[in-house]
C-alpha cells in the first residue's frame, strides 16, 4: 500500500477492507472471490490492486488485522474498565455473548488458514492481538490491586496470560462442539482465581 494516502485515500481503503470483510463474514473464504468484494465496495479492479499491489494475500490480512481489532472493539467499554468485580462480570458476558453468537464460524481463524498461520504478517497480527489484549486484562487486574479488591501479591501478568489462555481455548472447544460450557468454566474460574486473592 503507498504510504502516502491522502485522507480520502484512506477512507477508501477502509472502505474496501471493511467491505471485504462482510463478505468473507457472511460467504467464508473458500467461497469468496475478488469480483464478489470488488461488487461488494463499488470498486474496480485497477482501484483494487492500487489499494492491495500484491493481491488477495494483501487484502486478506488488511481483513485479518481489521478482525483482529474488533475483538477487542466488541469487548468495550468493559474491557477498557475492569475496576469492581460486576465490571469483571460484565466483561465475562460480553466475551460469552461474543463467541456464541459467532457460532463454529470464526473469521479470523479462517482469514489466518487462507493465509497462512506461519507467514510473517499473520504472525504479527496475532501476536499484537494478543499482546493487546492481556495487557489490558493485566491492567484491570493492577487496578483491582490499586482498589483494594485484589491481593498485591497476585501477578497480574501471569494473571491476564492464564485468563486470555482460558478464554482461547474455551474458544477453541466451543468450535469444535458447540458449547460453551469450557468457555465459560474457563472464565468463571479465572475471575474466581482473583477473587481468591482479596
Amino acid at each position: 500500500m503507498p504510504d502516502t494516502l491522502t485522507a480520502k485515500g484512506q477512507a477508501t481503503r477502509a472502505r474496501i477492507v471493511e467491505g471485504a470483510a462482510e463478505v468473507l463474514r457472511e460467504q467464508g473464504v473458500a467461497f469468496t472471490r475478488l469480483d464478489d468484494i470488488r461488487a461488494r465496495t463499488g470498486t474496480s479492479k485497477s482501484q483494487l490492486f492500487h489499494y492491495f499491489p500484491d493481491g488477495k494475500d494483501e487484502l486478506l490480512l488488511a481483513v485479518a488485522r481489521f478482525e483482529a481489532d474488533r475483538v477487542l472493539e466488541d469487548q468495550q467499554p468493559h474491557l477498557g474498565r475492569l475496576d469492581s468485580w460486576e465490571s469483571w462480570q460484565q466483561w465475562r458476558d460480553v466475551v460469552v455473548e461474543r463467541y456464541e453468537l459467532q457460532g463454529d464460524h470464526c473469521p479470523l481463524g479462517a482469514l489466518f488458514l487462507q493465509v497462512g498461520r506461519s507467514s510473517p504478517g499473520a504472525r504479527a497480527i496475532v501476536t499484537e492481538l494478543m499482546r493487546q489484549w492481556q495487557e489490558q486484562l493485566a491492567r484491570g487486574v493492577r487496578t483491582l490491586q490499586e482498589n483494594g479488591l485484589a491481593s498485591p501479591r497476585l501477578d497480574a501478568d501471569r494473571a491476564a496470560a492464564g485468563l486470555l489462555a482460558g478464554v482461547q481455548g474455551g474458544v477453541t472447544i466451543m468450535m469444535s462442539t458447540g458449547d460453551s460450557t469450557h468457555l465459560r468454566a474457563a472464565l468463571d474460574t479465572g475471575i474466581e482465581h482473583l477473587r481468591s486473592y482479596t
